[in-house]
């Protein structure tokens, strides 16, 4: 059986990809994810591994997937991405509220499609 360990290098380059995307540099970036710039750039090369305490805030911050981030298992979306920003600084009534939104939303939409 094959063992799904993940890579360090690939790691590294999704976090950079992410970070990038963000239009982050690297010592920006380390400063919101509370870890040195010099510790960041060795993640992102794939000379260091990242803890999970280090993996849970970049997944906080940046609204990514651990799938992605581990394995690149799950392909990115950069609105999904903004969106999970959004909700993981909200309180859980400000959360129902969006929700309900969503969900008024998608109905207009369903009962309003074009024909």
């Amino acid at each position: 059986m094959k063992e799904n360990v993940p890579n360090n290098v690939e790691v590294g380059e999704r976090i950079r990809k992410i970070r990038e995307e963000l239009k982050m540099n690297r010592e920006t970036f380390s400063e919101m994810i509370d870890i040195s710039d010099v510790f960041l750039g060795q993640i992102e090369r794939g000379e260091r591994s990242l803890s999970l305490k280090t993996l849970c805030r970049i997944v906080s911050f940046t609204g990514s997937s651990t799938d992605f981030i581990l394995f690149g298992t799950m392909e990115e979306n950069a609105t999904i991405n903004k969106i999970n920003r959004i909700l993981n600084r909200s309180s859980d009534t400000m959360i129902l509220y969006i929700y309900e939104l969503i969900t008024a939303s998608f109905s207009f939409f369903k009962t309003h499609k074009e024909k």
